[in-house]
């Protein structure tokens, strides 16, 4: 079902936060829904990465609307995790600064 380990990640923290009450599943699937017509109305989506990479934004969103976060902390860690894994030698565990 899941293409890398990321996206098996991100679908579990997606059904936790649901549990959690965090949002709704069909407000969720309605953002979803969106999201994916936004990114395929050029292309058709392969439900690999560009389905998660949808997935993702619809999940920063819905932490955004429920205003867990910020978008520029978003920002700010998507920034972070990109110095720390080009600073990473191959093959080593890309760790994140405190």
């Amino acid at each position: 079902m899941f293409s890398e380990p990321w996206h098996a990640q991100i679908f579990a923290m997606t059904v936790h936060l649901c549990q959690r009450g965090v949002f709704t599943w069909p407000r969720w699937a309605e953002n979803f829904g969106a999201t994916l017509a936004r990114h395929g109305l050029d292309r058709d989506l392969n439900g690999g990465e560009d389905y998660y990479t949808a997935w993702l934004e619809t999940l920063e969103n819905a932490l955004v609307g429920a205003e867990l976060t910020e978008n520029a902390e978003i920002a700010a860690l998507v920034d972070a995790w990109r110095d720390a894994y080009l600073a990473t030698p191959h093959g080593q565990p890309v760790a994140l600064k405190a």
